[in-house]
């Protein structure tokens, strides 16, 4: 009967003797679940285990780690060491970490790394952040046209070891530009005197190094491929974007779409590793602004004090109502935010989604009004059981547009739509819902929405 293996934890590898038996224990671990491991022991016996496997193993482990985890460890490595290590990993997970260090850390480590580094770092540590220059590698395979499909797999079985892929290579002419992409179950097939230019794809799908990191993960998620080529403004090849990078564009968006969604900024590192200043700053100017936008919720209750004063079970219903609104805008919000993020809704299609919105809107609204009005009537009676039937419908119907509208106007003014957070809204709908019940409240109870001099 052949053992599970059992997984292992920081525990019981600090708790082994020996480097020996470390090594052991660690050398047919995937990096990926060793780099979990080493996320909760100290950076210095992270080091140690580290040093325990050879470089290319170090660097594997090493590019599954965070980012955070990746600068803390490079910060306490010898200089040597690290170049040693930032060699072997691939070329746009390198510039990654390097454009986390400092300045000067900058300037101590370049002069460590090979001529061939040190071009690359800079390369593609040029392209402004969030582009598909600033994720794409430059460890892809090149292909030239005149190759037969023998001499195309004799070349990349030399080449694989330094690259990030083969398994789609792009065939270029003398000046890099784009003639065509070949995949590698093609050229396996292929009669071995078969030219390359015969098996290419000449429509092969590419990227444009200025396109947005969102462009590109949808571009791959759309033609379902491995890697996409980029090409500069002068149609040269001059990196790929792989689906592992595109995954972690899509992690990355989503969880910044969320923090927005919940009007927390956005996070340089993981919860689990942010310290109380930074999750302090990071939550508290929002909640700030939307105090000052909660004070009209206030002044609009102080603006009808004697109506209420008149008819205490209106204070009842006030907390239900503003809740609903809230609600109501929210659900909208959340729905055309993921809608806009995914290309499935775009600016064109406001107009007919607010008519669908407050038909939707309507009948919800007539349905939660039906249910309160019963409430009304046993709380205070026939007019306070209309007030509230009308409010609730007033407010799921002024909720919901707010709620579907705010994505349209922030991505007018070339913002975010994930900033139309639900806080926001939620304080938005509040503040009008409030005004829009005690209006009604005024209007059919036939008080004075000003108190008599």
């Amino acid at each position: 009967m052949v053992e599970k293996p059992v997984k292992s934890t920081p525990f019981n590898i600090l708790a082994m003797r020996g480097e020996d038996r470390i090594r052991d224990h660690i050398e047919d671990m995937h990096p990926a679940d060793l780099a979990d491991v080493l996320r909760d022991i100290p950076v210095r016996d992270t080091s140690r285990i580290l040093s325990l496997l050879p470089v290319t193993d170090q660097a594997a482990v090493f590019e599954h780690m965070d980012i955070g985890a990746q600068v803390e460890l490079a910060r306490f490595l010898k200089r040597s060491e690290l170049a040693r290590i930032i060699t072997e990993m691939a070329g746009d997970d390198r510039t990654d970490l390097f454009n986390k260090l400092s300045p000067d850390e900058q300037r101590t480590l370049m002069p460590a790394l090979s001529q061939a580094e040190r071009e690359d770092i800079r390369r593609l540590s040029a392209y402004p952040e969030g582009t598909a220059g600033a994720i794409m590698t430059s460890d892809y395979a090149l292909l030239s046209p005149d190759l037969t499909a023998e001499e195309a797999l004799k070349k990349l079985r030399l080449e694989a070891p330094d690259k990030e892929t083969i398994y789609r290579s792009y065939v270029v002419d003398k000046e890099r530009r784009l003639l065509g992409a070949v995949s590698l179950k093609s050229l396996i097939i292929a009669d071995p005197d078969t030219p390359i230019e015969d098996i290419m794809d000449g429509n092969s799908p590419f990227l444009l190094v200025t396109d947005t990191q969102e462009d590109v993960a949808k571009q791959i998620a759309k033609y379902d491929t491995l890697a996409l080529p980029v090409l500069d403004d002068e149609e040269r090849l001059v990196g790929i974007v792989t689906h592992d990078d595109a995954m972690d564009v899509i992690e990355q968006e989503a969880t910044e779409d969320f923090h927005k969604m919940a009007a927390a900024g956005k996070l340089i590192t993981s919860v689990r590793d942010a310290t109380i200043a930074v999750l302090y700053r990071q939550r508290v100017t929002w909640l700030l602004l939307l105090v000052f936008v909660n004070i009209f919720t206030g002044a609009g209750i102080a603006f009808y004090e004697d109506v209420i004063a008149a008819h205490l079970a209106l204070l009842f219903f006030l907390p239900l109502l503003i809740a609903s609104s809230g609600n109501a805008g929210s659900q909208s919000a959340t729905l055309m935010i993921r809608a806009m993020a995914t290309g499935d809704v775009e600016m064109k299609d406001w107009g007919s989604l607010l008519g669908r919105e407050f038909f939707v809107s309507l009948i919800i609204g007539l349905t939660m009004a039906f249910a309160v009005a019963f409430l009304g009537l046993f709380r205070g009676g026939y007019e306070i059981a209309l007030v509230v039937a009308f409010s609730m419908c007033a407010v799921i119907i002024v909720g919901s547009v707010i709620g579907m509208s705010l994505p349209f106007l922030m991505a007018k003014f070339k913002m975010d739509p994930a900033a139309a957070s639900t806080p926001l809204v939620t304080s938005i709908a509040d503040v009008l819902g409030v005004l829009i019940y005690l209006g009604i409240a005024s209007a059919i109870l036939d008080m004075p929405s000003l108190p008599v001099e």
